[in-house]
């Protein structure tokens, strides 16, 4: 089972917010033992809400499932002495830190690979490790912006507009989470860890592989176009009689499908409409016929026609709706974390295989400090020596 798959791996996780957590946590959900290490002021994503569960965001809950928990003042020398501790039984290390940070502290990956060379250090930044960037802090939303992303978004002559989901943090997430497990692969052959270094503006522009190819082959900049997708029609959503409906039906055979269950044969014949290209030429005219059609109709009437016809569609659904999504249940993705003192918390499970995923229970994420003393004494330090990191705020 995947669930077990890292089962034996320990994982030292020095981030916070969406990118790194996302990381650390697929591991997690893969078996890995994985102590998230956080500041005495904890991770920056417990303040992130509303949604509040207790005094922490639910995105701090939905990102750190599955975790031990261990706070250090890494500012003071006997927290970085215990670091170095763990750090020689560990294989993994994540941190999301300005560039240097880790340097500065003692911990770097220099630094660390001289205690254990088996150890695999994966840095998470915004812009990456080098370059005129790297000193540079960056989210989410400021990826969006500064890798072009955002300006496929939206509407034209519309105010910018972003991905409300954090989609450069999680697939950063899972763009390290790859790198690491490749690089686990190696060390079975060599022995050697070694530094990933895995950025937010390199994951921003490998979401964007289709459309910087074509302006790189043609160097038409592409500009927002709503729902629709620039290199065919129709492929984006219209309005019905109750709400709206994607479509895509863009190759030959789909079109003629669709202009029949439409009732409107003459469209297959009209010269504006004959190749997707030619649709994508003429997207508003095809778009105002199609409109005016949709919209006699609500979208149940068209789903099950398109449907029965074999045309891909799909309707445009909020959040209410996908709970209801019939095919969410059959793939249990959606994780059910039995919470001490919060109850039942509901969020996204593992993806891959998740109907199997779903048999194994999900740990909460922990509180700030949680396991601290529990995760010393599995490290062998002693209650004396706990007891005065404690007392020293080294440790919390």
């Amino acid at each position: 089972m995947l669930r077990d798959a890292l089962k034996g791996l320990t994982v030292l996780d020095f981030t916070q917010i969406a990118a790194g957590p996302t990381c650390s946590m697929l591991l997690a959900d893969m078996g890995a033992r994985v102590i998230k290490v956080e500041p005495p002021s904890g991770d920056l994503g417990r303040l992130l809400g509303p949604a509040w569960v207790g005094n922490d965001s639910a995105l701090y809950h939905g990102f750190n499932r599955g975790k031990q928990g261990l706070c250090l003042d890494l500012k003071q020398p006997e927290a970085v002495a215990v670091v170095e501790r763990l750090v020689l039984e560990a294989d993994i290390l994540i941190e999301s830190m300005r560039p240097g940070v880790m340097e500065r502290l003692g911990l770097g990956h220099a630094r660390l690979a001289e205690l254990n060379p088996a150890l695999v250090y994966c840095s998470i930044s915004a812009y990456g490790q080098q370059g005129p960037y790297a000193q540079r802090a960056g989210v989410d939303g400021i990826l969006q912006a500064d890798s072009g992303l955002m300006s496929l978004i939206g509407l034209p002559d519309a105010p910018p507009c972003k991905v409300q989901a954090p989609v450069v943090d999680v697939v950063t997430g899972y763009m390290a989470c790859m790198s690491i497990l490749a690089k686990l692969r190696a060390r079975q052959q060599d022995g050697q860890g070694g530094h990933l270094d895995v950025s937010l503006m390199n994951s921003a522009l490998a979401l964007q592989q289709s459309s910087i190819n074509s302006f790189l082959h043609d160097g038409q900049r592409p500009v927002p176009i709503g729902s629709a997708a620039p290199y065919a029609a129709p492929n984006e959503a219209f309005r019905t009689a109750d709400g709206w409906i994607m479509v895509a039906a863009y190759n030959g055979n789909r079109w003629q499908q669709l202009c029949a269950v439409l009732g409107q044969a003459q469209w297959v014949n009209d010269p504006r409409f004959a190749t997707s290209a030619l649709r994508v030429e003429h997207r508003a005219a095809m778009q105002a016929a199609l409109n005016g059609v949709f919209g006699q109709q609500p979208t149940a009437h068209w789903l099950e026609r398109l449907q029965a016809a074999d045309i891909l569609c799909a309707n445009v659904a909020n959040y209410d709706d996908l709970l209801e999504h019939p095919q969410l249940a059959a793939n249990g993705l959606l994780a059910t974390v039995e919470h001490p003192r919060h109850g039942r918390l509901r969020s996204v499970g593992f993806p891959v295989n998740s109907a199997e995923a779903a048999c194994e229970p999900y740990l909460p994420a922990p509180d700030l400090g949680e396991h601290t003393r529990s995760v010393l004494r599995s490290f062998e330090f002693s209650e004396a020596r706990i007891d005065a990191l404690l007392a020293s705020g080294a440790a919390r």
